[in-house]
């Protein structure tokens, strides 16, 4: 009975690791796809939708160093992620600018194909992470959200190029590209403020260990 209670822990996080390792692996993938579509498409909301898979993969990488490095390791990873989402966030911010005085209609049939590819991986990652949910804690429950409410948006963008075909406006796409250009930014400040905590955390525990 002893082995019972304690082998479950351990293959809940090996299963965790598993699959926030797959799921990261996933998002860095489509990021690259969706980022270059939208290039092409002249789309900024999908421009700014492809910051998200960086997001979810920072989110999923921060869960699978949780569970085997020290905190001051941690810490300095997530700063480093929060930087990597700004990157494609300031690609996405500086298209947005650039357009505003001119809003150009994207290309419709792109940023729908790339959408419902995005709508695939996020749900494949949603149900993966669906069964392992509770067994990381906090991080692995908002990597769960994550994934289900970008689900949400990518319909939105597939929503807002319905629109423009109606319209054969850019302005859809340029208030809906700010929208998810904002998330990004609080995700990437998000992710500061837990390596932040992190760090002060294991500058705290390093001073018990001295005393």
């Amino acid at each position: 009975m002893g082995t019972d209670t304690q082998h479950p822990p351990r293959l809940d996080a090996d299963r965790l690791r598993r699959v926030v390792l797959v799921v990261a692996g996933l998002n860095f993938a489509y990021f690259f796809i969706e980022f270059s579509v939208a290039l092409v498409a002249g789309s900024v909301s999908l421009l700014a939708d492809s910051v998200d898979f960086l997001e979810d993969t920072s989110i999923n990488l921060l869960i699978f160093v949780a569970l085997g490095w020290p905190l001051a390791r941690r810490a300095l990873m997530g700063k480093g992620m929060a930087l990597v989402i700004l990157g494609p966030a300031a690609v996405a911010g500086w298209e947005a600018i650039r357009r505003f005085s001119d809003p150009v209609a994207p290309e419709v049939l792109p940023v729908v194909l790339a959408s419902l590819g995005a709508i695939v991986i996020n749900g494949t990652s949603g149900w993966l992470l669906a069964g392992v949910r509770h067994a990381g804690g906090s991080l692995s429950r908002a990597a769960f959200l994550s994934a289900r409410n970008d689900v949400l948006v990518n319909v939105a963008v597939i929503g807002m190029a319905v629109i423009t075909l109606w319209t054969s406006s850019g302005w859809p796409d340029l208030v809906l590209g700010c929208g998810i250009i904002a998330i990004a930014l609080h995700a990437a400040w998000e992710v500061w403020e837990v390596s932040e905590e992190e760090r002060l955390a294991a500058k705290a525990l390093a001073g018990e260990e001295i005393d």
